[in-house]
Order: structure tokens, then sequence, then C-alpha cells
């Protein structure tokens, strides 16, 4: 039954420079995959950094141009996802010397710029979020202005919002922030989450036990590897066969309802995407 579903890895990294690229695509498609959302690398990862907005586009584009290289390896498509690691406020605030304001203005320039290229449809949809560890109040307040700002836009344009934020099963604050902007609870989607979340839309790490829970469950949820596509840190996280791998282990343990959930329904909900439309298999 594995060749008859689309299968979407909602949230992975390709480096076509510096390591896999699109053999990762590859191996991704010889296991049965046939979507992927593929999010720009953190930018300093890829050189840049950035003093300027526009400093960002170079990684927009990289990532762009990977997305139509990886579509055409695949039965079905890629999408980007663009925007800014919430990580880089730390890069900024530690290393570079900025002040949490200054740092948060540029994380927002960027974010704007990203913005651009979902309005022009060459992006699906937005990343933003905020530290997964400790960080003092200021930088926490900063990062809290950004992923406002991605909820901003992702509302003017009505695309989600992919987040990089804590471990947690209750995010409904955030939620609560995107709506007040207009922004549908549904349109963001906590990556890396655990099977159970309040809040946001989970985009389940693909580890058994967590994808077990989200099945049962019943509500709304995406897989995902976060595939970094890091020859420094090759077992940080899931492989790129990972997710048709969890696909065919959830179909032989009786998931088919739960398949469809994370595959099809989910992605058309969220991003407003149809896998099986643009699904082309022979």
């Amino acid at each position: 039954m594995i060749d008859e579903t689309p299968i979407l890895d909602n949230h992975l990294h390709l480096d076509p420079d510096h390591h896999r690229g699109i053999d990762a695509v590859r191996d991704f498609a010889r296991v049965g995959g046939t979507h992927l959302l593929v999010v720009n690398k953190p930018s300093w990862h890829l050189g840049v950094e950035a003093e300027t907005g526009e400093d960002f586009r170079a990684v927009f584009e990289r990532t762009i141009e990977v997305v139509e290289d990886a579509s055409s390896e695949l039965e079905g498509q890629a999408w980007p996802v663009l925007g800014i690691h919430p990580g880089l406020i730390s890069r900024l605030v530690d290393d570079r010397g900025f002040s949490p304001d200054d740092a948060r203005d540029l994380m927002q320039a960027g974010i704007d710029v990203a913005a651009e290229y979902v309005d022009a449809g060459e992006a699906l949809a937005l990343k933003s979020g905020r530290p997964h560890y400790e960080v003092d109040d200021a930088v926490w307040a900063a990062s809290n202005a950004v992923m406002r700002r991605a909820f901003e836009r992702a509302s003017d344009l009505e695309c989600a919002v992919q987040l990089h934020a804590e471990g947690s099963e209750e995010m409904t604050e955030v939620t609560a922030w995107a709506e007040d902007v207009g922004l549908p609870a549904h349109k963001v989607v906590k990556h890396y989450a655990g099977g159970r979340l309040e809040g946001p839309i989970p985009s389940v790490i693909c580890d058994k036990d967590e994808l077990e829970t989200a099945a049962e469950r019943g509500e709304p949820f995406l897989m995902e590897t976060d595939y970094i596509d890091d020859p420094d840190r090759p077992g940080a996280v899931l492989g790129p066969k990972t997710v048709p791998r969890r696909v065919a282990w959830l179909l032989e343990n009786g998931h088919e309802d739960a398949v469809r959930n994370a595959h099809i329904e989910t992605p058309a909900l969220v991003y407003g995407i149809d896998t099986e439309a643009t699904l082309e298999r022979p």
C-alpha cells in the first residue's frame, strides 16, 4: 500500500555544496518518498553573516535552486520553506556584539525578505521560532517579537509558519499570538514535535512511540526527519529514508487513517497543497 500513497517529509535540509544534497533526495525517493518541504539551512552554515535583511537573499535563492533540483527526482514535488533560524539571535548577540533589539530588527528584516518569495509563489511557507535553550529576558523578548513578525507576514500572505522552538506539549499562547494577527492556529506548525501538542500542528519527529501517540490521538499532524545534511554531524538526526520507512511501519500496524492524516489531509489543511494531485505514480 505504500506505493499508493503520497509520502511527505515536512522538514529537512539539503546542502548541495558541502554534503549529500540531491543524493539524499534520491535515497528518500528510492524507498517510496514523494514530497518534501525543504527548509533553508541556518544562514551562517552557508557562510552568510548578515548585516541587513537583503543579505539573507543568497540563502533563500540557493534553497530555491536545490528544491527545483529535488522536485525533478520525485514522483511528487518539493517546496521551499524560508526564514530565519531563531538560533541566529545568540550568534548575533553573543558572538557579534549586537544588542537584542538590533538583532531583532535584523531578523525581522530577514523574515520580510523571505515573505517576498512566498508572495511571489517561489516558497510555500515561512520559518521562524525562538531558542529552545535558556536565554536572558531581553533575548527571549526579542525572539518572540521576531516570531510575531513572521505571524503577521504569514497572515498577510495566508501561508503557514514552521516554528523551531522549545520542547513542549502546550503552546496555546503562541497560537493565540498568531490568531491575534489573523493567522489561524492550524497555520502554525511546531517542527521537531512529539506526538501530543496543544496549540500548533505537531510536525512529529519520526520516533515510533511519538508517531503511535499522534496516530492514536487522531488530531492533525505531519511527519519529519529534520535531516540536516551535515558531514560533521552524520548521526545528529534521522536519515532521509526514515519517513517512508515509518509510513510502511504505520501501515503494517493498521494506521491507514493516520497515514492519510499526515500525508494528505494535514498538508492540505496547513499548506493548501494537494499531495495526491501532485503525485505521478507510474
